[in-house]
C-alpha cells in the first residue's frame, strides 16, 4: 500500500511516499480502507517535536490520527463491523501504532465507530479527535440544560463541535474569536460571539451573566489563557481545559472554588485502558450529526497524500477555517 512517511522530525521535516506491506486483521482489530483523514494540531506537534513527545512513534513513521473509511477485512473478535461497513475513527498515528496517512489501516475495533449516514467522508474524517474531546469536555464538567457555557477558541476545531453540542445539550452558549470569518463561524452555530480582542473580560461578564460569571468554561484555548478562564467562571464553576502544560498560579480558582477537568483525548489509544469509551463517543456523535444538530466545518483548500506537508504547513499557519483535511 501507499503510505506517506517522515524519516526524520522538525519544523521542516518532508513526507516521502512509501511501499508498506497493508495490514492484516488481527485480533479485536479490523483493516479499513481510508478515503479521508484529517490534520489534528497535536499531528503537527508531533512532526515538530518528534522524540520530545512520549506519544511520538519511531522512524520512520506514519503520522496521522483521524479517518473515514471503508472495512476490508476483520479480525476474529470482532461481532460489530463487517466488511463494507463505513467506519470513522482516531485509532493511530502514535507510538507504535500506523496513522491514516496511508492507504489502509489496522484499527482497534473499540476506537471505531460507524459513520453518520448524513455526511460525507470528509466530513466524518474530520471529527474524531476533536469530537470526542468536546464530547468528554463537556460531560465532565458536568453540562445541563440552561447552563451559561463559554467555550474558549468556539471557532476552533474543537471549539465549534463543543459550541454546537453545548446547544444540544440545552445551554446558553457563548464563545470568544476574533476577526469577522471567527466571529461569523461562532454566530453561525446559533452562539453568542465574544471577540476578545475587543472586550474585556469584566465587561462581557457584566453584559452576559450580569456579574455572575459563567457556570461552564471549555477552554480549548489554554496555557496562558487559562487565567482568563478563571476570571470569567461563577463561583463553583466548571473548567475543562484541552491545553494545561503549563505553571500557575491557582489562587483565582481556590477562591471561587472552582473545579478544572483536563482533556487529554489520546490517553485510552496510549494506555490501553477504556478503548470502548472512545467508540460509544463516536457512536453517540454519529446519532447527534444524522439529527442535525452538529455537523463539522472543513477548511476550503483541498490536499491529497502526495501534498501532505501542504495540509500541515496549512494547519499550522493559523489561517485555516475548520478542519484540514486529506484524501486518501
Amino acid at each position: 500500500m501507499k503510505a506517506m512517511t517522515l524519516t526524520a522530525y522538525g519544523d521542516d521535516a518532508t513526507f516521502e511516499a512509501a511501499d508498506l506491506p497493508k495490514p492484516i486483521a488481527t485480533d479485536g482489530h479490523v483493516v479499513v480502507r481510508i478515503i479521508a483523514t484529517s490534520i489534528n494540531t497535536v499531528d503537527t506537534m508531533i512532526r515538530s517535536m518528534g522524540a520530545d513527545l512520549p506519544l511520538s512513534p519511531a522512524l520512520p513513521a506514519v503520522l496521522g490520527m483521524d479517518f473515514a473509511g471503508v472495512i476490508e477485512a476483520v479480525g476474529d473478535g470482532v461481532t460489530a463491523f463487517s466488511v463494507g461497513d463505513e467506519v470513522y475513527g482516531c485509532a493511530g498515528g502514535v507510538t507504535d501504532i500506523q496513522g491514516a496517512l496511508a492507504e489502509f489501516i489496522r484499527a482497534d475495533a473499540r476506537l471505531i465507530a460507524h459513520k453518520p449516514k448524513s455526511i460525507s467522508m470528509r466530513e466524518a474524517a474530520a471529527m474524531p479527535l476533536v469530537g470526542i474531546t468536546a464530547y468528554e469536555g463537556l460531560e465532565r464538567a458536568g453540562i445541563a440544560a440552561g447552563q451559561k457555557v463559554l467555550v474558549q477558541g468556539g471557532a476552533g476545531g474543537v471549539g465549534h463541535l463543543a459550541v454546537q453540542l453545548a446547544k444540544h445539550f440545552g445551554a446558553e452558549v457563548y464563545g470568544t474569536g476574533t476577526g469577522d470569518k471567527q466571529i461569523d463561524v461562532i454566530k453561525g452555530y446559533g452562539a453568542t460571539p465574544i471577540d476578545f480582542a475587543a472586550e474585556k473580560i469584566a465587561d462581557y461578564v457584566a453584559k452576559y451573566t450580569d456579574g455572575a460569571g459563567f457556570d461552564l468554561i471549555f477552554d480549548t484555548v489554554g496555557g496562558a489563557n487559562m487565567t482568563n478562564s478563571f476570571e470569567a467562571a461563577a463561583l463553583n464553576a466548571h473548567i475543562a481545559s484541552t491545553v494545561g502544560l503549563l505553571e500557575i498560579d491557582l489562587s483565582p480558582a481556590h477562591f471561587k472554588g472552582l473545579s478544572l477537568h483536563i482533556i487529554f483525548m489520546l490517553l485510552p489509544m496510549l494506555a490501553n485502558q477504556g478503548r470502548a469509551k472512545h467508540g460509544e463517543i463516536l457512536t453517540k456523535l454519529a446519532e447527534i450529526v444524522d439529527a442535525g444538530a452538529l455537523k463539522p466545518l472543513l477548511d476550503d483548500q483541498r490536499f491529497d497524500l502526495d501534498t501532505v506537508g501542504g495540509a500541515y504547513d496549512r494547519l499550522t499557519s493559523g489561517q485555516a477555517i475548520g478542519k484540514v483535511v486529506v484524501d486518501v
